[in-house]
């Protein structure tokens, strides 16, 4: 029995894979919903589904080089308290790069916000930003008193 997985089946394989199953397993996967028997409708149904996402998930990209354009354009700076030896109070979060980004018409969540060092020094350090799997954008954080 082929049949087309609606979901990713342990051991079996990911959403959209079209497997070769014995009859009993292929029931079971049916009745929970996990796939769909394979026929010439459902694999028509298929295809045009997967040139759909496809498509989306171009747009979707373009959409975010445009944004990583804009953002590596940009420098964010933040103006902080020092104490001794220009030595910065606490660090700038993820939460305030995001916060930041919204005032400037980004809706970019902290999550895909990337901080491999912690920001506490004066002047320009680069940060991460994860738009897309396929999409990362670079941008500079300034800290000045």
């Amino acid at each position: 029995m082929r049949v087309i997985l609606l979901e990713d089946v342990k051991k079996q394989g990911k959403k959209d894979d079209i497997i070769n199953v014995k009859d009993g397993y292929g029931m079971y996967l049916i009745n929970n919903g996990k796939a769909v028997l394979e026929t010439k409708g459902s694999s028509k149904v298929l295809k045009h589904q997967t040139e759909t996402r496809a498509l989306e998930e171009n747009l979707l990209i373009k959409d975010c080089e445009s944004i990583r354009d804009d953002l590596e354009k940009m420098v964010l700076r933040f103006k902080v308290k020092t104490g001794n030896g220009d030595q910065v109070f606490g660090k700038i979060s993820s939460k305030q790069i995001s916060s930041e980004l919204s005032k400037k018409g980004f809706d970019i969540d902290k999550k895909k916000i990337v901080i491999d060092v912690p920001i506490n020094n004066l002047g320009v350090t680069n940060v991460d930003i994860n738009l897309h799997k396929k999409v990362k954008a670079t941008l500079k954080v300034e800290l000045y008193k």
